[in-house]
């Protein structure tokens, strides 16, 4: 796989059945190396290695509702009290990041009202936090968990 801009991590990868997987430390299990999933695992890694947000409050491909449709979210990592910290939305390295994939992120944050929103491709990153007025500005860095 092409080499992203994040850190790279010890990963475990394995053939099976004819299928390269990647185990992913959130699920404890092996899922099919897709392009999207190597940018997800890295970012998993990222803030858990080098953001200090707990493993234990990150929620991988998890399913959330709007408008009685189903949708699923690529990263979620929680405050202790159940709250939304960082939502990350990723996408796959040869995917161009654009306005569209930057309102599928607003939408589902419209649910779970985080504080801080992430899109990425592995190789470019837009990070925004959500003022109190409910309008986003545009960040230079990941935050790290408080």
């Amino acid at each position: 796989m092409l080499k992203l801009n994040l850190p790279e991590f010890q990963c475990n990868i394995r053939k099976n059945e004819g299928n390269i997987e990647i185990f992913d430390i959130i699920r404890k299990k092996y899922v099919i190396l897709q392009p999207e999933e190597w940018v997800r695992q890295h970012i998993v890694h990222y803030l858990i290695n080098h953001l200090n947000y707990p493993k234990s409050l990150i929620k991988v491909e998890s399913g959330l509702y709007y408008n009685k449709l189903s949708k699923r979210t690529d990263v979620v990592a929680y405050n202790p009290d159940g709250t939304s910290q960082l939502l990350v939305e990723c996408k796959s390295f040869n995917v161009k990041i654009n306005q569209l994939a930057l309102d599928q992120l607003s939408l589902y944050n419209a649910k779970l009202k985080s504080k801080y929103l992430l899109l990425t491709n592995g190789i470019n990153h837009f990070c925004c936090e959500l003022s109190e007025r409910g309008d986003y500005k545009f960040i230079d860095n990941i935050p790290n968990y408080k």
